[in-house]
């Protein structure tokens, strides 16, 4: 009997190169929200998954992007920390975007875990993808980066996630699992409510609103074998309360109904949902509320 393994791999690269889609199709679930809005993901977010070989731990990191922000700041925070504690690391390019000074920062920070990455050319699937210009920055950029080690994937429909999943449990040290089989993230009840519902705002919101929001669970009970759920979307200034709320309230309830539709698929249980808007002044700019969020 083959030992098995067991590693954490932490997933980066820049905004919108689809991690999030990545990591949701090689878990086989829903664990990350997905938007083409920029750094959706503002937390290391866990996936885990479990095959014969072991199991591997997937760490989704905020889109590595350069501002002088205070949010950003700690986005960054939170893809540098993933990057320290992680055994492996998953490096994910975008085959339909030309690398550039983001990019070359992004294999800047990578180069000296070079020797422990697999790098994931992703959107092999959309017209214009250029494997080879992304294989030949990474062969420059990361020249302790074994060629085996640059797969060609596509998120969407899963061509290449097999053979990105045997390089990654190729590099994996010997371990035993730190999560049963059945587990595929270990996200607290609260926080998928909270993202599923904020994924479901930002998807019909514009602009800059989508950055300007997050999610409170203000209340959760689980009672009559049903889990009833008070939550805030929280907004940065009163103008954009209406924004959320819609003419007539119709675009809150769009909300509410369509993340009620997801967690249908996720829990066993019936979720009732109280969804509200509220306003948190300059939320952004507050440390207490950043390191509560972002973590």
């Amino acid at each position: 009997m083959m030992p098995k393994k067991c590693a954490f791999a932490a997933i980066v690269g820049r905004p919108s190169v689809g991690k999030s889609t990545l990591l949701n199709k090689m878990c086989g679930e829903k664990v990350a929200i997905v938007s083409n809005v920029p750094q959706t993901t503002r937390n290391a977010i866990r996936g885990i998954v479990n095959r014969e070989q072991g199991q591997l731990i997937f760490i989704d990191t905020p889109g590595r992007h350069a501002s002088d922000k205070k949010i950003n700041k700690k986005l960054m925070d939170v893809s540098t920390r993933a990057l320290g504690d992680s055994d492996l690391v998953l490096y994910v390019m975008d085959a339909c975007r030309a690398p550039g000074h983001e990019e070359d920062e992004v294999a800047g920070v990578i180069t000296p875990l070079a020797e422990k990455t697999v790098a994931a050319v992703n959107k092999m699937d959309v017209p214009g993808a250029d494997f080879e210009k992304a294989k030949d920055f990474l062969m420059q950029r990361l020249p302790a980066l074994s060629p085996d080690r640059i797969i060609s994937v596509s998120a969407v429909s899963g061509e290449g996630i097999d053979d990105l999943l045997l390089a990654l449990y190729a590099l994996a040290p010997q371990g035993d699992p730190q999560y049963d089989e059945e587990y595929y993230t270990d996200q607290e009840t609260g926080f998928r409510i909270a993202e599923i519902i904020r994924g479901q705002a930002i998807g019909r919101l514009r602009q800059e609103l989508p950055h300007s929001l997050y999610v409170e669970i203000a209340d959760m009970e689980f009672k009559n074998e049903k889990l009833w759920v008070r939550a805030f979307i929280i907004v940065e200034r009163e103008s954009q309360k209406g924004m959320v709320v819609g003419k007539g309230g119709e675009l809150i309830k769009s909300i509410r109904l369509n993340a009620l539709k997801e967690l249908k698929q996720i829990f066993d249980w019936k979720i009732d949902l109280d969804l509200r808007v509220k306003t948190g002044k300059d939320w952004r700019k507050k440390d207490h509320t950043l390191q509560r969020l972002i973590k």
